[in-house]
């Protein structure tokens, strides 16, 4: 599981990076990077990404304090302390923004809908309503999916081919929003 996060990262960082490539052929200088992480500043897991989304910027051939640089907000899961870094994050006018989870989307969406924001990690952003789409998102948001709903037959065909004796599955899961939902 950890891979396909690094992955994630990785590839959020190669979008960002393709976003700042369009924007230096705009304006010369340092570009400015805004990010807004759903960990504490000494999580070791919200280190990981961090640096891993770093890694993937310098791999694309940008080197931060020289081609970019970056304004990080540690936030947590505190919904009133997002939201108020979420708005100080784009009052600074970064040229894009990596939201690390659905709870630092859903306010930097709110805050800016001209800022590109790219999301790492978002569980169901067409259901929530934060894309159009996931082929097409539309505004100014764009990103990775945890995992895509729509997989879920796919699940079951998986369990029963490793399972054959299995005869009946429940799942349960829960929606960003909160509603469950109970398939059988």
């Amino acid at each position: 599981m950890r891979r396909r996060n690094f992955i994630k990262v990785i590839g959020c960082a190669g979008a960002t990076a393709a976003w700042l490539l369009a924007a230096r052929a705009q304006q010369p200088g340092l570009r400015s990077i805004g990010s807004l992480m759903n960990f504490a500043a000494n999580d070791p897991e919200g280190q990981a990404r961090f640096a891993a989304f770093l890694e993937g910027l310098q791999q694309s051939g940008w080197t931060n304090g020289r081609d970019f640089q970056i304004d990080n907000r540690w936030v947590g899961s505190d919904p009133v302390y997002i939201r108020k870094q979420a708005f100080e994050l784009v009052e600074l006018t970064p040229e894009v923004i990596l939201a690390s989870a659905g709870i630092t989307l859903v306010p930097l969406q709110q805050a800016t809908r001209t800022i590109p924001i790219v999301f790492a990690s978002v569980i169901d952003p067409v259901g929530t309503g934060v894309v159009a789409s996931m082929a097409r998102p539309g505004g100014n948001v764009t990103g990775f999916v945890a995992f895509e709903y729509s997989m879920s037959p796919k699940w079951l065909e998986l369990l029963k081919e490793t399972a054959p004796s299995v005869t009946r599955a429940a799942v349960l899961w829960e929606f960003p929003s909160g509603e469950g939902r109970l398939a059988e």
